[in-house]
């Protein structure tokens, strides 16, 4: 389970090192294979384990292509998905259209969220976190009863 806010650097080569508390899951989750693709709603990457990443796939895949939100869906999470290795120092690289999509440059943010991570360029992590943050969460009023079903 992937989780916590890690402030990483990306190299001149479009590398970024995974922290030591993830290293050990993606080793033993999928021999550090991993897929990197677009997020559909955030200029942000999602890094899912090659398992995880088949799961969707598959689900992504039977979506009528009629429907115009599943063919968005499989044309921009499919389409971009990139299939990347972590090397022998625990690095994996961020191939240049996705790198120009999340807009990264040398500093990066990189989120566990459970079963995938995002990585973010450092200025659009923080304007979305405080934008977040600021908005608050209100009343329990219009949220999905899975979620107010959550206790904090």
């Amino acid at each position: 389970m992937f989780r916590g806010v890690n402030n990483i650097n990306i190299d001149a080569k479009g590398r970024i090192a995974l922290p030591t508390r993830f290293r050990e899951l993606v080793h033993g989750s999928c021999s550090g294979h991993l897929i990197v693709t677009i997020d559909m709603d955030q200029k942000c990457l999602s890094i899912y384990p090659l398992p995880e990443w088949e799961h969707l796939e598959r689900q992504i895949s039977d979506l009528p292509s009629l429907d115009p939100l599943a063919l968005k869906m499989k044309r921009l999470l499919i389409g971009h998905a990139t299939d990347v290795e972590m090397d022998s120092s625990d690095r994996i690289l961020i191939p240049p259209p996705l790198r120009q999509f999340a807009e990264l440059e040398k500093k990066v943010v990189l989120i566990g969220l459970g079963k995938k991570l995002e990585l973010w360029s450092e200025s659009a992590w923080e304007e979305g976190r405080d934008s977040w943050l600021q908005a608050g969460t209100g009343s329990l009023e219009g949220l999905s009863e899975k979620i107010s079903s959550i206790s904090f």
